[in-house]
């Protein structure tokens, strides 16, 4: 599988809610950087975000705007769109840096340009 298709499987994972899937994706030591939080170790600690995250937005929709790939290395600018668990819309932009380690993901760091709802 190419880089490109594996940065493709890991959103659409996400956007489907497909914890199981997306944790195939993942190598077991994998370590995700995310804004306000501490890193996260660990293919099991990432789906427990994750699993937070589904819970906090019942709706979050990622729309994959361009992907630039160096080497093991994918940088996936973004736009999203969903809705808090209170009903309020959401909307943000930013940028998901990947290490890939063939067709897994060893890193996870997000920035995004709203912060202020996390």
């Amino acid at each position: 599988m190419r880089a490109e298709e594996t940065v493709r499987q890991f959103f659409d994972r996400v956007n489907a809610r497909d914890l199981s899937g997306l944790g195939a994706l993942l190598e077991k030591d994998a370590i995700f950087f995310f804004p306000k939080t501490q890193p996260l170790s660990g293919r099991d600690r990432i789906l427990r975000f994750f699993r937070v995250l589904f819970r906090q937005y019942p709706r979050l929709v990622f729309d994959v705007k361009r992907t630039i790939i160096q080497g093991p290395w994918a940088a996936v600018h973004w736009t999203n769109k969903g809705e808090s668990r209170h009903g309020d819309p959401y909307e943000n932009e930013g940028m998901t840096l990947l290490h890939l380690e063939g067709t897994r993901v060893r890193f996870i760091s997000d920035f995004f340009k709203d912060t202020e709802k996390f």
